[in-house]
C-alpha cells in the first residue's frame, strides 16, 4: 500500500511539474480541483496520449532519446493508471455498477495507448540497432492485446521480422491444433 502511495506522489509530481501552464487565480473551484483531469499535464488518458505525440515528434525530428524518455513516461503512466483503474473497479464492484463500468472503460482506452506505446518504443529499438531490447516491449503488447487485436497482430508481426519467432500468425489462417 506504501509502494502506491508513493508512486502516486511521484506520478503527480511529475505531472504537475511537466506542466507548463502559468498559475491563474480561478474563480470556479471545481476546475481548480480536477488539476488531474487536464489534458497534457494530467495524470489521464489524455496526458498520456500528449507524451506519445511529444514522443513522435522527438523520433520523426531525429532526436531518438527525448523519443524514447516520453515513450517510457508515457509507458510508466499507463501501467500506473491500469492499476489505479483495475483497483477502483473492483473497490466498487457489487455497490455502484457505474464506477467499475467508467474504470473499467478507462482502463481499455488506457491499455490500447500502452500497446501504442510499446509499438513506438519496439520501432525506437530496431532503429537505433538494439532489437533484443524491442523483444520483451513486442512480447508485452501480444499478451495484453492477444494475437487476435490488430497490435497483438502487429507486435508478432514484428517479433517475426526480427527473428524471434518463425512461424507467421495469421488470423484469417487459424486451423485446428494438429
Amino acid at each position: 500500500m506504501r509502494y502506491r502511495i508513493r508512486i502516486t506522489i511521484f506520478a503527480l509530481l511529475t505531472a504537475l511539474s511537466c506542466s507548463s501552464a502559468s498559475v491563474v487565480a480561478e474563480t470556479n473551484p471545481l476546475s481548480s480541483s480536477r488539476v488531474l483531469a487536464q489534458k497534457s499535464a494530467g495524470f489521464n488518458a489524455d496526458a498520456v496520449e500528449s507524451l506519445i505525440k511529444k514522443g513522435d515528434s522527438a523520433a520523426s525530428s531525429g532526436k531518438l532519446e527525448e523519443a524514447k524518455k516520453n515513450y517510457d513516461q508515457a509507458r510508466s503512466a499507463s501501467k500506473q493508471l491500469l492499476s489505479f483503474y483495475r483497483d477502483l473497479s473492483g473497490a466498487f464492484r457489487g455497490l455502484d455498477a457505474r464506477i467499475p463500468r467508467e474504470m473499467d472503460a478507462k482502463g481499455r482506452r488506457v491499455l490500447g495507448l500502452l500497446a501504442k506505446t510499446n509499438l513506438r518504443l519496439a520501432a525506437l529499438f530496431r532503429r537505433q540497432n538494439q532489437p533484443e531490447i524491442a523483444v520483451p516491449v513486442l512480447v508485452e503488447v501480444v499478451r495484453l492485446m492477444s494475437p487476435a487485436k490488430p497490435e497483438g497482430q502487429k507486435a508478432y508481426q514484428r517479433l517475426l521480422e526480427l527473428g524471434f519467432v518463425e512461424t507467421p500468425y495469421s488470423s484469417a489462417d487459424r486451423k485446428s491444433f494438429n
